[in-house]
């Protein structure tokens, strides 16, 4: 635990022989020895009036964002994990065992793409974060929500890929990871305030916006025509693909 950095009322910003480290300095208390102890540099002792008003007290402290990237990370590589599992190798030791693996093996580079590119999007955004909060975390795992359900529409469409249903179903999950990711950049914006590096990186953010309408475009057209649609998703992620290395100038700028 860090040690005292605040003096208890009265004590003239002194720090007084005995009094012990280890107490948060958000903890503004008044601290009284023992009464065999007096005297002797030993432990000193709250009473539950000071441990009240500590508990009023109290700075509010960030929560550090380590576990948050970690257990993130984690996700996002179970799932490419997951899906590549989902390629089932061939008996047949001829190249055009593979032909019949090709839709899937398609739809599987485009999802890997895509969480190649979550994550790395989901990675920048974090550097520019001293602590998270509740909300944050929250949108945090809805967007891992969505995200952990790539892995099947990823292989129902992969096996599937001239149907209507799977095509439209890969389109929605796109669609509300897009809109997952839009509200966790939003939790964070509002909790850094107008003038944070993010909001200064992201700007008007018109790729985010114009991905939302790529990928409702994408599932009207998957009940036409599912290879359109999958075709408008390639195309969204290819946009995405070109480096944007806002955040990364306006980090070496600060």
């Amino acid at each position: 635990m860090p040690s005292w950095s605040r003096c208890w009322p009265g004590c003239c910003g002194s720090r007084k022989p005995g009094r012990p480290d280890g107490v948060p300095s958000a903890l503004v208390v008044r601290w009284r020895p023992s009464v065999e102890q007096v005297g002797e540099g030993g432990p000193w002792q709250l009473d539950e009036t000071d441990l009240q008003s500590a508990a009023l007290h109290r700075d509010p402290l960030p929560m550090k964002t380590q576990r948050r990237e970690a257990f993130s990370d984690g996700v996002l590589a179970i799932l490419i994990t997951i899906m590549v599992l989902e390629l089932k190798v061939p008996h047949d030791s001829t190249i055009q065992a593979l032909v019949p693996l090709i839709p899937l093996l398609l739809s599987y580079r485009l999802s890997f793409v895509y969480i190649g590119i979550y994550w790395n999007n989901h990675h920048h955004m974090l550097h520019t974060l001293q602590g998270v909060t509740g909300p944050i975390l929250l949108a945090n795992l809805h967007l891992l929500f969505w995200l952990s359900l790539v892995p099947f529409a990823t292989g129902w469409m992969g096996q599937n890929p001239s149907a209507l249903a799977p095509a439209a179903f890969y389109g929605v999950i796109m669609l509300m990871a897009a809109l997952a990711y839009y509200l966790l950049q939003g939790r964070i914006l509002a909790a850094q305030g107008a003038d944070s590096l993010l909001r200064r990186a992201v700007g008007s953010d018109w790729k985010g916006k114009a991905s939302l309408v790529g990928y409702a475009l994408g599932v009207a057209s998957s009940l036409m025509a599912p290879a359109l649609a999958q075709v408008i998703y390639a195309l969204i992620a290819v946009v995405w693909l070109i480096p944007d290395r806002r955040i990364e100038r306006l980090l070496h700028q600060d």
